[in-house]
């Protein structure tokens, strides 16, 4: 659980947006189409994050069988639904608005693929671990829609993914300290948002026009990322004639030296030379991969 204390207060430093991009589609997986914002070559890292994709997929379409080692993701269903197995025997469905945040540790084969007819759509973040954290055991937090935590003041509505917002706190436990909040503003609405001051933090645009930053800021739209800078927090407006939705996210830097791999993240070359060897011969974490394949794979 985060320890940090964020309340409502009133912003006295607002962050201002230091970089801003747009997520522009590229193909990912097999048949799907994800806008990465972090993990491309805009943008490689911004510690603790190593990868943040908004997804679209459809059946036959998807993410079959493959490994992961070395970080957490975090997936936050938008439309539709994924339905997601890996090779210890956890499965389960992903629906609109429900929540998957998966330590992948010391290592995860996994599969996530379309669950329902029609377009699946969410976002996917990639979390990196400290050293201390990367050869854990895997572990799933998985919370439905229903028991996402929210909160809804003056116009601004929150779900509650990690973190705190507007007095409201959610029960996800980040091993690598995690802000994530998914706020909906209606028309002339502001938002005030506290942020630690010594985390890394990002807005990206879902839906609708917003001003972030300071008033006179220029409108941003869907599908943009913006880097925050230094501050005590996010100030945000919505003076369109829509709801803006967007989500914040915020960490506290690791600090510590990367090497990826594809979906490997490790802290050196040789730690990655290690992860590979150890899924070439299915030892130290990657036991089961000889025998498992997932069921769409089967199928």
């Amino acid at each position: 659980m985060v320890d940090t204390e964020i309340s409502d207060n009133v912003i006295d430093v607002p962050r201002p947006i230091v970089r801003r991009f747009q997520a522009r589609p590229q193909r990912e997986g097999v048949g799907a189409v994800v806008r990465r914002s972090i993990g491309r070559y805009e943008l490689k890292y911004f510690d603790p994050f190593i990868v943040l994709d908004e997804f679209s997929v459809s059946a036959p379409a998807g993410f079959p069988d493959h490994p992961h080692r070395g970080f957490e993701t975090v997936t936050y269903m938008l439309q539709g639904a994924i339905t997601h197995e890996d090779f210890a025997g956890h499965k389960g469905t992903i629906n609109a608005g429900d929540l998957q945040w998966m330590t992948a540790g010391r290592g995860i084969v996994h599969s996530e693929m379309p669950a329902a007819q029609g377009v699946q759509k969410g976002l996917q973040l990639w979390i990196n671990l400290s050293s201390k954290h990367k050869i854990v055991e895997p572990k799933y937090q998985e919370i439905q829609s229903k028991d996402v935590v929210e909160a809804e003041k003056n116009g601004v509505k929150v779900r509650v993914i990690a973190g705190e917002a507007l007095g409201k706190k959610s029960p996800v436990y980040t091993r690598t300290p995690t802000l994530y909040l998914d706020f909906t503003l209606k028309q002339g609405a502001n938002l005030q948002q506290p942020i630690p001051k010594s985390w890394n933090a990002f807005v990206y645009v879902l839906e609708g026009e917003g001003i972030f930053g300071n008033s006179r800021s220029s409108p941003v739209t869907a599908h943009h990322l913006l880097l925050l800078g230094p501050g005590d927090g996010l100030v945000a407006w919505n003076k369109s004639n829509k709801p803006l939705r967007f989500i914040l996210v915020g960490g506290e830097p690791l600090g510590e030296p990367l090497v990826q791999l594809g979906p490997f993240v490790m802290n050196t070359q040789e730690e990655i030379d290690q992860t590979l060897e150890d899924f070439d011969n299915c030892v130290n974490g990657f036991e089961r991969v000889k025998f498992w394949k997932s069921e769409a794979m089967i199928d």
